[in-house]
């Protein structure tokens, strides 16, 4: 099967702290205004990173295994290649062991795509082509390459120690309580920005298995939105210490 593969000239490596990190990768959301990887937030075994209103935003991801892998990759449930409301048999990235992939935008040539962008839920790609109910998360599966049959077993030897080593995902600790003081408002997806020179190619790719061997998925919102969901905890909690009995000392001023 031809699948595209991104030109590494084209590709960013730097590393950033917010992540989602599994055995086989490492996927971020990169804001480019700033171009850095935004802060993860776990809830209740779901990821969280909060975008900005306005600001153009690329998917990092980093293949840490020793073969090429196959990244079906999906915004607002919405094919990033093909636009097709996405399924995980469908066209994706091929990535050369251990290599990189930015994707920063909707597939539009061979040549050029068009920038992803956080924006308020009917400005979305998908809502405006009539697909708004998955707005607001972001999927990479990943597909390991099938190989001929004497390297099959080292590969998979290699796969699963690099999963036992591979350090955790960096997350943020969340409140389990919504603040009563924040006000929710209209709900984030991403827009269909800009054109912008991407280059691509196709290459072949013959799946390991019909299904993927891990899938990441990361939700977004905005950081107010985010805050009133009680999924980034607010600084205005009381602080953990030991009650005091009496702690004033003299008579203030009024």
């Amino acid at each position: 099967m031809k699948m595209l593969n991104r030109v590494t000239g084209l590709i960013a490596v730097l590393m950033s702290m917010g992540c989602a990190s599994l055995s086989a990768a490492q996927v971020q959301i990169v804001d480019r205004a700033t171009g850095q990887a935004l802060s993860t937030y776990k809830h209740r075994g779901k990821l969280y990173v909060a975008g900005e209103p306005g600001h153009e935003y690329e998917i990092r991801i980093h293949n840490r295994s020793a073969q090429r892998t196959l990244a079906v990759t999906s915004v607002d449930g919405v094919n990033v290649i093909t636009g097709e409301t996405s399924a995980v048999n469908q066209s994706g990235y091929v990535i050369d062991a251990y290599g990189f992939t930015g994707i920063e935008g909707w597939r539009k040539s061979m040549s050029h795509t068009a920038r992803f962008y956080f924006t308020k839920l009917p400005d979305s790609y998908a809502a405006r082509t009539g697909r708004p109910d998955n707005v607001g998360v972001i999927g990479v599966a990943l597909f390991r390459e099938r190989a001929p049959c004497c390297l099959e077993k080292e590969l998979r030897r290699e796969s699963d120690a690099a999963g036992a080593s591979a350090p955790a995902a960096q997350e943020r600790a969340s409140a389990d309580q919504t603040s009563p003081s924040r006000k929710a408002e209209s709900k984030l997806g991403t827009g269909h920005g800009r054109s912008e020179y991407s280059a691509a190619s196709y290459t072949n790719f013959e799946r390991a298995a019909d299904m993927p061997n891990e899938t990441v998925v990361i939700y977004y919102d905005s950081r107010r939105n985010l805050l009133a969901q009680g999924i980034i905890p607010s600084h205005t909690k009381y602080a953990h210490r030991m009650p005091q009995p009496f702690p004033g000392s003299f008579v203030p001023d009024p």
